[in-house]
């Protein structure tokens, strides 16, 4: 089973860079994506019935803002938008699809870069996340989160640490949520396979021209709970694709 996330920055722009052939192309299990910055009745007939695909889309109200979808061969047995939690699901941040062996989360979480008040949001998204997992766990769940969690963990996830400590995306506090979620039983899929290994960056900044250059961040993850590890085959980045600001990554499981 090949799963694949993506922050396509806007699906729309996506669309007119290749997206569909590129997706036609690889054909995932599931392809979750975030950032989508649209809403069904926004979208023509080729990106909202995929041959193939069955898709679950969760959106903001603000118009052109955040917006997830998972893709899916599979039929989940059940979907849900959100944590129940108002201000967070009016972002349209999160689709949930549970199946036979697993749940997956599909979530765009929070940017704090703009001010304290954003900042504050994100952890408080983070918080309740970390919540809504335990309590999935708790009930003998398998989980797979992915998406673009915003956040570096380690010195080796950015190619400049130093300068960033005071930047939202490598704060002591953003990281320590990594931490956190790492003890209550989940894995990072990437450095499971790949342990140590530098320069492995999932977004660059557009103005800079980073990306030529390979100055980027790793802020996009899959995260497996523990009891899944043993089914992990490989963990990898696609950052030959373009498209967006970020490039996709996945996993296969057996």
């Amino acid at each position: 089973m090949r799963l694949l996330s993506w922050n396509v920055n806007g699906i729309r722009a996506a669309q007119k860079k290749g997206f569909l052939d590129w997706f036609a192309g690889e054909q995932p299990d599931m392809l979750c994506l975030q950032e989508t910055k649209a809403c069904p009745a926004q979208l023509d007939d080729a990106l909202l019935n995929v041959p193939g695909y069955t898709a679950y889309w969760s959106s903001a109200e603000k118009k052109g803002y955040s917006g997830t979808v998972i893709y899916t061969k599979e039929k989940p047995r059940s979907v849900k938008y959100g944590f129940d939690l108002p201000c967070f699901d009016s972002e349209g941040r999160t689709v949930i699809a549970e199946y036979a062996d697993f749940t997956l989360l599909n979530i765009y979480f929070p940017n704090g870069k703009k001010n304290q008040e954003r900042l504050d949001y994100k952890m408080d998204f983070y918080a309740a996340t970390l919540e809504y997992c335990q309590k999935r766990q708790k009930a003998g769940q398998q989980l797979i989160i992915c998406g673009d969690v915003n956040t570096a963990h380690q010195a080796i996830d950015l190619a400049h640490p130093k300068e960033n400590e005071h930047t939202s995306g490598f704060l002591k506090i953003e990281r320590e949520w990594i931490d956190r979620l790492l003890a209550a039983g989940f894995c990072d899929t990437l450095r499971e396979k790949h342990p140590g290994q530098p320069e492995l960056y999932t977004w660059w900044d557009y103005k800079t021209l980073a990306r030529e250059r390979n100055v980027g961040w790793r802020i996009d993850y899959f995260f497996i709970t523990d009891g899944l590890k043993a089914k992990l085959k490989d963990a990898f980045i696609l950052p030959d694709v373009t498209g967006s600001d970020h490039c996709p990554l996945g996993i296969e499981l057996e």
